[in-house]
């Protein structure tokens, strides 16, 4: 069966919702943020306001169950960890809704919102952190077409370091169909 997988951009709305993922057994090792509501609020509150990046809640058959914070390179924290270019985006991504655990899902949703950032013509990267722990996602990273780089000591996690470079993307998954299918 064809599932659709689908964005919206984030609101302050879905504060509570986000707030409930940090605090799951399978999120909160990695993200650090299974902190009261009223500090998520504020923090989440940050985040909205910041302009060097888009937070998304990702939908499988619109159903909400994930959560993406896209954001530009140049003045994030990981700026200052390598030679960015200008147009070097990144992402940060977890899957909030249990039932969508070990499904398969977090490769194609991953690969739909890389193709989204490379819709942006000068992006030719994207680059992902995640906790060098997290052993489930980076093979999800690299099986999306991101390659390890380099342990990176971040103020909040041990990450590696992975760039996506827009040729290997598009070569890799160049049958694949465009559209945002499961």
């Amino acid at each position: 069966m064809q599932r659709t997988i689908g964005f919206r951009q984030a609101s302050y709305k879905d504060v509570e919702l986000v707030h409930r993922w940090m605090n799951e057994e399978h999120v909160h090792p990695f993200w650090n943020l299974n902190i009261s509501l009223d500090r998520f609020n504020l923090h989440f509150q940050k985040a909205l306001a910041d302009t060097h990046q888009t937070l998304y809640l990702g939908t499988i058959d619109g159903e909400v169950m994930s959560y993406w914070e896209a954001y530009w390179v140049k003045g994030d924290v990981i700026d200052s960890y390598y030679t960015a270019k200008a147009w070097d985006q990144g992402v940060h991504l977890l899957i909030g809704e249990k039932e969508f655990l070990g499904s398969g899902y977090a490769l194609p949703l991953l690969r739909a919102m890389v193709r989204f950032q490379f819709q942006q013509e000068a992006t030719t990267r994207v680059v992902a952190e995640p906790d060098i722990r997290n052993e489930k996602m980076i093979h999800v990273f690299k099986k999306c077409g991101f390659s390890p780089i380099t342990p990176v000591k971040l103020p909040d996690k041990e990450g590696l370091l992975m760039f996506c470079e827009r040729e290997e993307f598009e070569a890799r998954w160049k049958d694949e169909h465009r559209e945002t299918g499961v």
